[in-house]
């Protein structure tokens, strides 16, 4: 019923930059928190950074202590669409990124439904 789609991810040298994408698209009334989450080989899926539907981030939990001062959250209501801008990558920032919504299918309905994307690749290598 939604689908989110990515964009952006590839091979970066450390201290480089890229912006990933995720566009919702599908049977949505609203979308209330977005956010990024990473998955390295052999570990857990972990929060990166999340943004309210007003675009707030400034909650303590907003980003991982490990992406502080380094990644940016943002997105465009209008276009569905979630934005992480990554600066100063490092190796440990490589894993598969994946974005999520939480979505509102109707107006006559309070249940919201979380939602995956498929995930893309972020390299951090020299």
């Amino acid at each position: 019923q939604v689908q989110l789609v990515e964009s952006g991810g590839g091979l970066v040298q450390p201290g480089g930059s890229l912006r990933l994408s995720c566009a919702a698209s599908g049977s949505i009334f609203s979308i209330n928190a977005m956010g990024w989450y990473r998955q390295a080989p052999g570990k857990q899926r972990e929060l990166v950074a999340t943004v309210t539907s007003g675009g707030s981030t400034n909650y303590a939990d907003s980003y991982a202590d490990s992406v502080k001062g380094r990644f940016t959250i943002s997105r465009d209501n209008a276009k569905n669409t979630v934005y992480l801008q990554m600066n100063s990558l490092k190796p440990e920032d490589t894993a598969v990124y994946y974005c999520n919504a939480r979505v509102r299918h109707s107006p006559y309905t309070v249940s919201e439904y979380d939602y995956w994307g498929q995930g893309t690749q972020v390299t951090v290598s020299s």
